[in-house]
């Protein structure tokens, strides 16, 4: 009987790891989280959203910028640091889906930083930007 029970918590323990690797175990774009993150002034959340790009990204300083509009209705710049992840080939019109951390600066100026893999300790968590079936992280 012991070697039953021990055969089926390996056996969900595969069938969980299967799972997860089957889902890529990126999380799922939460556009109305995003928008009530944005409501309730949550500076630094993590965030993860469908969005599509207003204009043609710029270079400026290691950083890829553009702006982007949710389907929420919210309009955000992307600082997408191109020292730490491949630069994104986007273009006005462009949907993309964006993970990363949410700032709200004075103003309020809206956007989000840390869509690269490799973390810092600015950046706790890993990000990355999905484009065109592409991950950019």
């Amino acid at each position: 009987m012991r070697l039953t029970w021990t055969a089926l918590a390996l056996g969900a323990f595969a069938a969980v790891v299967i799972a997860v690797s089957a889902c890529g175990g990126r999380e799922a774009p939460d556009d109305q989280g995003l928008h009530q993150d944005i409501a309730n002034g949550t500076s630094g959340a993590e965030v993860t959203f469908d969005a599509t790009v207003l204009a043609d990204s710029v270079e400026s300083g290691g950083h890829e910028r553009f702006e982007v509009k949710t389907t929420t209705g919210e309009s955000l710049e992307v600082d997408h640091n191109t020292s730490l992840a491949p630069s994104v080939p986007i273009h006005a019109g462009d949907t993309v889906v964006i993970h990363g951390e949410l700032y709200i600066d004075p103003g309020p100026r809206l956007g989000v930083h840390c869509t690269h893999a490799h973390t810092s300790s600015g950046c706790p968590n890993p990000g990355w930007i999905e484009f065109a079936n592409n991950y950019y992280e």
